[in-house]
């Protein structure tokens, strides 16, 4: 396979980023874009120069010159798109969170293995160079053996309503605490032995800030928040038995520095040269659907459901349920 020809599901903030990144890389080629809006999809695909524009994401499905599509629309459409794109032999890359629940990411990952089409999760912290230079890091003991980790994440983003609509699977959770829950996978696993967790909800009753404490074998603990109310730093910080390491930026590493007993900094790791950082996870999907793989390494299936399992774990402590998920 050469050029990989993609559609875009979705015309919002997300799918624009995505465009914006796909038309600078030679290996694919942005091929369609669907919107339930065909005046909307005209104007997007207009800006970035794409041939077809459709009015309704079956019209996107249907098309046999796409091979992946890239699923940009809100939490709570993500189970059905999925199921249409994977039903019309699409592969499939779908934005975070992937599902709504474990269940519907199951559902999700069973078709497309059923059908030997690849889905993956568009976590694309994931499929950076940076990911793969944090484990190098941690590997090399040069901080000891990590044992505790904190992560946050929080945007000024109360104000959209795909955010604090139960409809549409809102809250802080599945929509920035997915990065913090990802951070502390990257570094200590999915073998998690006890949650706990505190949160603040909306007027509407979705989570506007949370805390959670993660515990894992031998002692180790991450302790993770994200708001949709407040403005964080963004850092996670990684602390051994010999130092510790900031990352500045758990959604999209910007550096890595590494401190020794002193508290002294020892080494800086700058980020690579970006297009906008989501060039990575579309390289990763185009690899894995060349080699016949239905899902990429960078982000396994087995990850996506675990992490989308804790989520349902924290939402059950709040007590906090989609109204789509009672029919479930």
């Amino acid at each position: 396979m050469e050029v990989l020809k993609i559609g875009i599901m979705g015309t919002g903030r997300i799918a624009s980023l995505l465009a914006e990144t796909m038309v600078q890389m030679p290996e694919v080629c942005l091929y369609g874009v669907a919107s339930r809006s065909l005046e909307k999809a005209e104007e997007f695909a207009a800006r970035y120069s794409i041939k077809k524009a459709y009015g309704s994401y079956e019209e996107l499905a249907a098309d046999s010159g796409i091979q992946l599509i890239y699923i940009a629309t809100p939490h709570s459409e993500h189970y059905s798109n999925a199921r249409l794109c994977l039903e019309h032999g699409k592969h499939v890359l779908c934005e975070k969170s992937f599902a709504a629940n474990y269940s519907q990411a199951k559902e999700m990952i069973d078709l497309a293995e059923e059908k030997n089409l690849m889905i993956t999760e568009a976590m694309w912290v994931r499929y950076m160079p940076m990911a793969e230079t944090l484990k190098e890091i941690l590997h090399s003991g040069i901080i000891g053996e990590p044992m505790t980790l904190t992560a946050n994440l929080a945007y000024l983003v109360s104000n959209k309503p795909r955010i604090v609509k139960p409809e549409l699977a809102g809250g802080a959770l599945l929509d920035v605490g997915v990065y913090t829950l990802n951070f502390a996978s990257l570094v200590f696993g999915d073998e998690i032995t006890e949650i706990s967790s505190s949160v603040i909800k909306t007027d509407s009753g979705v989570d506007a800030q949370n805390s959670i404490t993660l515990l894992y074998p031998r002692g180790k603990m991450a302790v993770l928040n994200s708001s949709v109310q407040v403005l964080s730093d963004r850092q996670g910080i990684i602390y051994g038995t010999k130092g510790f390491l900031v990352v500045e930026n758990i959604n999209n590493f910007e550096s890595i520095c590494v401190y020794d007993t002193d508290r002294k900094l020892v080494v800086t790791y700058e980020r690579p040269q970006q297009i906008t950082g989501y060039e990575y996870q579309v390289l990763a999907s185009k690899a894995a659907i060349e080699q016949g793989m239905t899902e990429c390494p960078q982000m396994p299936h087995q990850t996506t459901l675990h992490v989308m399992k804790v989520m349902d774990e924290l939402r059950r402590q709040w007590g906090i349920r989609y109204p789509f998920e009672k029919d479930e």
